[in-house]
């Protein structure tokens, strides 16, 4: 019985996935764990652009003409056209001199900061700043001294006491916060710098395609594109492909190809992520992305589940369920999974003691029907 019990219990939610999933073509929305299908909503595919045929045709051609890999570093014989051609169109997408690619968000952050900044320098850094952007500044060996979450007057109040013990120094947030999913002020950020002689450095990883005219970000949609001394952001969110970028001066990337040990000791990206990369933002440039519509969908979202009573977070696509206790928060990701639906529960120490939480991340290819579905299973759960 117990058996039978089960075969009922499965063929009942595969008829629910099928009855949430697109009829036509591939459903970027759903993930398999363990042969079974569930609705993601934990992916950072925010545009949905992993699986568009233009990137896999971008892809494709590459690798018939360049082959499967790089075969080298940059510095080295690894370095084609190719590369040049996506730092040049990142350049343009972000309105910056120059841009360097690396080869992930977190060897981008853990390589700029130690090379431009040492000893005797501060870096002033938002309390919730990704783990990579922190472990480049402590690979700098310069004074971390961390402002409370979104706070410039915080921030302000820190300059003022300590700016004048360092040689230089850098102020740097996220634009978009990865597990609270709100949004920096960028502009009284920008404006404390230029008081107090530091640099700003801004993690655009999950604006970059959903934020600001044509994707460009939040820098770009706050009136702030060539502005921002330093524009870090990937390719492997919203863009759906591989890798990092930095938009910056021409002297600052300069001075990163020679001085940047996570870009000169890396074998180069190879150029079937290069081109996926590069059909990605001309995607963007020509307008054929859904970052506002996404962003409408994602405040509906966050209407829904405050109107069910809970906690509920974020400005953006990223919408944390907010719950306190790491077991709470994992009893209910194990309730909606059995629901069909795959969001991860977030604890310490990713985030703060007493704010375990759900983090769902909503995407282009989430209909409507599974919006609704996994506030309704939520609930249930």
């Amino acid at each position: 019985m117990e058996g039978w019990k089960r075969f009922l219990e499965e063929r009942e939610r595969r008829q629910l996935l099928r009855r949430l999933v697109p009829s036509s073509g591939r459903a970027p929305a759903l993930a398999v764990r363990g042969g079974r299908e569930y609705v993601d909503f934990s992916s950072n595919d925010y545009l949905g652009m992993s699986s568009h045929p233009v990137l896999v045709a971008a892809a494709r051609e590459a690798l018939d003409r360049y082959g499967v890999g790089s075969g080298a570093s940059r510095l080295m014989s690894g370095d084609l056209a190719i590369h040049h051609e996506l730092e040049d169109s990142v350049a343009v997408f972000k309105g910056s001199e120059a841009a360097l690619v690396f080869n992930s968000g977190y060897q981008a952050n853990t390589g700029i900061v130690p090379s431009l900044f040492g000893r005797r320098d501060a870096i002033f850094a938002d309390q919730l700043c990704h783990a990579s952007q922190l472990d480049g500044a402590i690979l700098s060996r310069a004074k971390l001294l961390r402002f409370r979450h979104n706070d410039q007057e915080h921030l302000e109040r820190m300059l003022v006491k300590h700016r004048g013990s360092f040689e230089r120094a850098l102020v740097m947030t996220e634009s978009v916060f990865s597990m609270d999913g709100d949004l920096a002020p960028l502009a009284a950020l920008l404006a404390a710098c230029r008081r107090n002689r530091c640099l700003l450095m801004v993690d655009e990883a999950h604006a970059t395609g959903v934020f600001g005219p044509q994707g460009r970000g939040c820098v770009e949609a706050e009136g702030l594109a060539g502005q921002v001394d330093l524009v870090m952001g990937t390719f492997s969110k919203a863009l759906g492909g591989f890798g990092a970028y930095l938009a910056a001066s021409r002297t600052v990337i300069d001075y990163l190809v020679n001085t940047a040990r996570s870009f000169i000791y890396s074998t180069a990206l190879p150029p079937p992520v290069i081109a996926a990369n590069l059909a990605a933002l001309r995607l963007c440039l020509s307008g054929e992305t859904r970052g506002a519509e996404l962003l409408r969908r994602a405040d509906a979202f966050r209407g829904a589940l405050r109107r069910k009573g809970w906690t509920v977070g974020g400005e953006s696509q990223i919408v944390p369920v907010v719950v306190g206790e790491s077991a709470l928060a994992v009893s209910l990701s194990k309730s909606l999974a059995g629901q069909g639906f795959l969001a991860l529960p977030v604890r310490p120490p990713t985030v703060p003691e007493g704010s375990a939480r759900l983090r769902f991340s909503l995407t282009a290819a989430h209909t409507d029907r599974q919006v609704a579905a996994v506030v309704e299973a939520l609930g249930a759960a």
